[in-house]
């Protein structure tokens, strides 16, 4: 009769404990992420390609796209980890890579790696459900969702990118091109610049380029050091706002559908017979006409551009590396304005794309951030602020493009200015909601007897 008493009470007690409204959130949010994801992998094999779900499973076994992606997932995970587990999972991994990349070799494939890493992250997603219970097993599976929802975004996005070739096939680079006059045509004069440097610099950038999540995950390392000790995650840190960049930003891809530069105006890098549908073959040596149109182009090339995701993404990159030490912020900076270097000198944008970029980054920030550590309203005035701004961007690219160009005087102070007003609120409300360090209460002096 006791027994059956207890175990009716700690049902109650669990029960109670699913439905309190933070379990109930996550809860609601993996099953949506769920549902997303199947659905992009639906929509993927339409088009007979695989999708993100197929491709993270064959990478349990055969070689991964991004060997160094991987690790990355696996570190974030790690920051449950106490320092002896941590190199013990790393010791694991390293040695599960050995013998896939022998193998590789002798078979004369592309030798890559990163097999390991998934393996460990896997291995520690069964180990958290079978031994350990409560808190713990708790806090060891959001360190395995954080490594996982990593790689899971870059499949995502390389879904996303199949879907805008394949259902957008009318592209909207020449109002972007033209609207780019009031800015001086950056992507034109960078990609000279670049070109002038030789192999060298574009082998440099093109490296900050490709591995700007690596980057991410130092900053998100730093942020995350603590976990360990302290047995629970920060309310707020950059891989939530990296992650909801990823998932909201291809949306505007579809949109507005732009290729770059390169691909519109371009040789077609990459090997996709892009020249074929350029308007002409100018960049980065003359400047485009002020004329615009839509125009059709292949269903390989990614429509990628509107907003610039990495101007994006290494944008809170720099603002998470702010509150680090001196030798992560001047990382942080340096990622920062190498990524925009290259995004422009690549020709994988123009300039209006990183304006846009910058005020999508810094809206997504502010609403990720409020929803972690509360709202005020200096946090909904900004979220409402940048989002009208980023409106007005995308309906002024679309339908001033030609008064830019001819103004360029005018359009362009006010599209650094519409910038700097996103900027100057974020600083603004961040400041006000920072958590304003204690006083220390000094004794008043008190009289002495003499």
């Amino acid at each position: 009769m006791v027994s059956r008493l207890i175990s009716r009470i700690n049902c109650r007690i669990s029960f109670a404990a699913w439905r309190q409204p933070r379990v109930i959130l996550w809860a609601a949010a993996g099953v949506v992420t769920l549902g997303f994801l199947i659905a992009l992998e639906i929509t993927a094999r339409r088009y007979g390609l695989p999708g993100p779900l197929t491709n993270q499973v064959q990478e349990v076994i055969y070689p991964p796209a991004s060997g160094p992606l991987l690790y990355a997932g696996m570190a974030l995970m790690m920051v449950v980890l106490t320092w002896r587990e941590r190199f013990v999972a790393l010791g694991i991994a390293v040695a599960i890579d050995i013998p896939f990349f022998l193998a590789r070799w002798a078979l004369g494939e592309k030798l890559t790696f990163g097999n390991g890493a998934l393996w460990v992250v896997l291995g520690y997603a069964v180990f958290a459900i079978t031994r350990r219970t409560g808190r713990e097993r708790m806090l060891l599976l959001k360190g395995v969702g954080l490594g996982l929802l990593l790689v899971a975004g870059r499949k995502t996005g390389d879904a996303w990118l199949l879907i805008t070739s394949k259902t957008r096939p009318t592209v909207l680079d020449q109002y972007l091109a033209t609207a780019d006059h009031a800015l001086g045509n950056p992507s034109w004069l960078v990609g000279r610049v670049i070109r002038a440097t030789g192999p060298f610099g574009e082998h440099f950038l093109d490296f900050v380029y490709v591995q700007l999540a690596v980057a991410a995950v130092v900053v998100a390392a730093y942020q995350l050091r603590n976990v360990a000790a302290e047995r629970r995650f920060p309310r707020h840190h950059l891989v939530r706002t990296f992650l909801v960049i990823g998932l909201l930003g291809p949306s505007i891809y579809m949109i507005f559908p732009v290729v770059g530069p390169i691909f519109a105006y371009g040789t077609g890098a990459f090997g996709t017979g892009g020249e074929h549908w350029a308007v002409a073959n100018i960049w980065p040596d003359t400047l485009p006409g002020t004329t615009p149109g839509p125009m059709t182009y292949d269903e390989i090339t990614p429509r990628n551009c509107m907003p610039s995701l990495h101007t994006a993404w290494a944008t809170i990159i720099f603002i998470h590396s702010r509150k680090g030490p001196r030798a992560l912020r001047y990382a942080g900076t340096f990622w920062l304005v190498a990524t925009l270097t290259a995004t422009l000198g690549f020709g994988y944008h123009y300039g209006v794309d990183l304006i846009a970029g910058v005020v999508f980054a810094l809206t997504v920030e502010v609403a990720v951030r409020s929803f972690a550590l509360g709202w005020d309203r200096s946090a909904i005035q900004l979220v409402a602020h940048g989002a009208a701004v980023f409106a007005v961007l995308l309906v002024s690219y679309r339908y001033l493009a030609v008064e830019m160009a001819t103004y360029p005087w005018l359009f362009g102070p006010l599209l650094i200015l519409a910038m700097s007003s996103v900027i100057y609120g974020y600083i603004r409300t961040t400041k006000r909601s920072d958590p304003k360090p204690a006083r220390s209460l000094q004794a008043k002096p008190q009289p002495e007897l003499v």
